[in-house]
């Protein structure tokens, strides 16, 4: 850690708590070592550390950087200080290079037990040590080590110790420096989720501190991103589906990070999930409103219906999730409007056939039993009346008008299966009542198999009841009138049906 390897006291060759005057004794004496290229060692430049290079700027900038109370005890909260017998005994064992027989030392002093005048020097000691272990978890308890000092109410010993007696000092103003220090030495060593865990077992000032240092800066993409989003979505809506994807795309980390730190229930992480909701489902009611009005051929229903469902997984306010679930019921509905209508109008075609021939062959049962002996109905001109009791043309330019090509295509993308089934049924009973002409005009229909429109040759038979005891030809067995009363009944139904 470079605040420990590259401590000024470290450059200085002195402990923290050194006096003043073995601080101006020690720069004198090693300033003078470096103008003439003596080689400059101490007793604390200890066998476990790595080695320093101290040129005659370097040694400046050192006792210049202790020179102040201020930054005198910042430095000192990442090296040592010797303030007893016990401290002493454990940094001879740090000169020798037994570091584990010293943390083995303050450990004593310091394991499960609160600051106390007798220990607070142990705390810093072993802090450090820790610091420098490559263990997360050791680097753990040296934070702890040194919130728990800073925190303490023997702190002002401490800072006494290290500094002039007179000096006053800002606890949460220092742990604040303490945590800076510490995320610039992690910065490019451990992720968010690590650095957090390194700062588990603190709570108070360094947990708030901890979620202002790390939200700040993801609150500020996030809320970039989304006045962005709505400025480029009011200039060109017809992309309006490309920003709001790439909106939720690119604030998912920044929002997963926040959620991690804030927590769901934070008012701050609900406004920002809430706000990026509300802008991806904007882009879906605009990209879907103005497709539709610029008749677009893509499937931009399926398209807006996913930014809808993207807002809604982020929302997390009942208000703004009812919301997306409102739009996206909306869109499930509209998703199957082609297929609806088209079942709608095939159903009224089959039904006004349907009622036609009910009809047709009620009146002709009551003139069956009218007729005299010997006389029957022709079976044969009754099926080519019910046949020809819709004009066929006028169904085709119907369907033509209300079932276009472009609905077609939606329809065979539909997933309910129930529906479209009932849609082929229906196809198939209209093209068997059209012929091959009719059939070319409105093949598209049929999406999920090939359809003759080729004559055969020769011409298909029409399919007839006839009943077993009709023995009459086509110009014999029923009288004239009775025709003209079928006539009469077909032409009502052809102007009910038309109307």
């Amino acid at each position: 850690m470079n605040s420990i390897l590259n401590n000024p006291y470290r450059i200085a060759g002195i402990i923290a708590n050194a006096s003043a005057r073995e601080i101006q004794s020690r720069k004198g004496k090693i300033s003078a070592y470096a103008k003439v290229g003596k080689e400059i060692t101490s007793e604390y430049d200890f066998p476990f550390l790595d080695s320093l290079q101290r040129s005659s700027t370097i040694i400046d900038k050192a006792f210049s950087d202790i020179e102040q109370n201020q930054n005198k005890v910042t430095h000192s909260l990442f090296w040592l200080i010797n303030l007893n017998p016990i401290d002493n005994t454990a940094i001879q064992h740090l000169i020798s290079g037994n570091k584990e027989k010293a943390i083995e030392i303050w450990e004593k002093l310091t394991d499960e037990k609160e600051v106390t005048a007798k220990n607070f020097s142990a705390f810093n000691n072993i802090g450090t040590l820790y610091l420098l272990e490559n263990s997360k978890e050791k680097i753990k308890q040296g934070i702890t080590a040194k919130i728990k000092l800073i925190e303490s109410e023997n702190f002002k010993d401490f800072v006494h110790t290290v500094a002039d007696e007179t000096f006053s000092i800002d606890e949460n103003k220092q742990i604040e420096i303490l945590i800076d220090e510490l995320l610039a030495q992690f910065k490019n060593k451990y992720s968010t989720a690590e650095t957090m865990d390194l700062f588990s077992n603190c709570n108070g000032t360094t947990q708030k501190y901890l979620s202002k240092k790390f939200t700040e800066e993801p609150v500020h993409q996030i809320e970039t991103q989304i006045e962005q989003t709505k400025n480029k979505r009011k200039g060109d809506k017809s992309n309006a589906y490309h920003f709001g994807t790439q909106l939720y795309k690119n604030s998912q980390n920044q929002l997963s990070l926040l959620k991690s730190i804030l927590g769901t229930e934070n008012l701050q992480y609900k406004m920002l999930a809430d706000n990026i909701a509300k802008e991806i489902l904007q882009c879906s009611v605009d990209y879907f409103n103005e497709s539709q009005e610029q008749e677009k051929s893509s499937n931009y229903l399926e398209e807006a219906m996913k930014l809808a469902k993207l807002a809604e997984s982020i929302a997390v306010n009942v208000a703004t999730k009812n919301k997306a679930k409102e739009n996206i019921h909306t869109l499930e509905n509209m998703k199957d409007r082609e297929l609806s209508q088209a079942i709608d109008v095939l159903k009224s075609v089959k039904s006004a056939y349907e009622k036609n021939k009910i009809q047709i062959l009620q009146e002709v049962k009551k003139q069956e039993l009218s007729l005299d002996y010997g006389q029957s109905i022709n079976w044969s001109r009754v099926n080519n009346m019910i046949e020809d009791s819709l004009d066929w043309n006028k169904v085709v330019e119907l369907i033509r008008e209300t079932i276009p090509l472009r609905n077609v295509e939606k329809i065979k993308n539909s997933d309910k299966q129930i529906k479209i089934t009932e849609y082929k049924s229906l196809v198939d009973f209209i093209l068997e009542k059209l012929n091959y002409s009719q059939k070319g005009q409105v093949k598209y229909l049929c999406y999920w198999k090939t359809i003759s429109t080729t004559a055969p040759t020769p011409s298909r038979p029409t399919n007839t009841y006839k009943p077993a005891s009709s023995s009459s030809s086509d110009n014999e067995g029923c009288a004239p009138w009775v025709y003209w009363v079928v006539g009469i009944i077909i032409f009502i139904i052809l102007i009910r049906a038309c109307n």
